[in-house]
């Protein structure tokens, strides 16, 4: 390896063993905690600056700005340490202390916007895209714009590839959690090229539900639910939009590390809630591949 970057990808893919499943389906957890930071948005974070780099938008001993609930922002600062970047992002309290301390230990310096009540609101993520695009604007760094960053979906179709290579093309179902939306897109694309007929799943909050036609709400499932309908998304994308509550997606990531000893987020128990009501749906033998989206050690301090 040329440098930690080179570990980004090729994550491994689980079978669960002890949590049951209907139908006797299988349920496939690709750990993307296996990534440096523990998160799957090592490999945005990568594609994106690359990217950047390529066409000439951020040259060398530049500087990259980013809004963030935190995964994006620590995967950043790896990526611009490494490369060489100075780093700003916009952040809140509202995200898990743990990220926020990974971000700085690895170079980046914060702009914390106060949350209400340490929850994810429409509001708050358009303050801080603002405030991102103000500090931009005036330092002329390269700014990152995740919701509208199409330099992402890249990274989700490699992600797919393997995926596909790891389940030997045995799969019915693909479950994926709804950020900014680049992952389920890229992954469903690339999916969908081998196989047109998997079910693809997308996961929001059941708190705010703007994806299926719901209000925009306040919820605790870090990085996903924005509040609004993000760019990224294109609706026929999903074959069915799955919601999932903040205690349910809480429990699950309970049942996974006391059951099969798998320590993820919030986002990653939404996932498999969602999982394990489609095995409800398909065939019997079905096997259904859904992402364990970050490892739980950033999330420590909100248990």
């Amino acid at each position: 390896m040329n440098s930690i970057l080179d570990r980004i990808g090729g994550t491994s893919l689980l079978a669960l063993r002890r949590i049951p499943v209907a139908n006797g389906s299988r349920i496939l957890l690709k750990l993307e905690s296996e990534n440096p930071t523990g998160s799957m948005k090592d490999r945005m974070a990568l594609a994106i600056v690359e990217a950047a780099e390529a066409d000439g938008r951020l040259k060398p001993g530049g500087a990259v700005v980013e809004y963030t609930g935190g995964s994006t922002g620590v995967s950043l600062a790896l990526v611009c340490a490494v490369k060489g970047y100075t780093l700003d992002i916009v952040t809140s309290d509202a995200f898990a202390r743990e990220k926020l301390e990974h971000m700085k230990v690895l170079g980046a310096r914060l702009h914390v916007v106060p949350s209400e009540d340490g929850r994810m609101t429409e509001q708050l993520t358009r303050g801080m895209i603002e405030l991102a695009r103000s500090i931009a604007a005036e330092s002329g760094a390269f700014w990152v714009d995740q919701m509208n960053n199409r330099d992402a979906l890249a990274a989700y179709r490699k992600m797919a590839q393997e995926i596909w290579r790891q389940s030997e093309g045995r799969i019915e179902g693909f479950v994926q959690s709804v950020g900014t939306a680049a992952s389920l897109r890229g992954n469903a694309e690339e999916l969908r090229r081998h196989s047109e007929p998997i079910r693809i799943v997308a996961v929001e909050p059941a708190e705010s539900p703007v994806l299926s036609g719901g209000k925009s709400g306040a919820h605790k499932i870090d990085g996903i639910g924005a509040g609004y309908v993000v760019p990224l998304w294109e609706p026929g994308i999903a074959n069915h939009i799955e919601r999932v509550s903040t205690a349910d997606a809480t429990a699950m990531a309970d049942r996974l590390a006391r059951e099969e000893g798998i320590f993820g987020g919030t986002s990653t128990g939404a996932n498999v809630a969602a999982t394990l009501r489609l095995a409800e749906q398909l065939p019997p033998a079905s096997t259904i591949v859904t992402v364990m989206c970050d490892t739980g050690m950033k999330y420590l301090s909100r248990r």
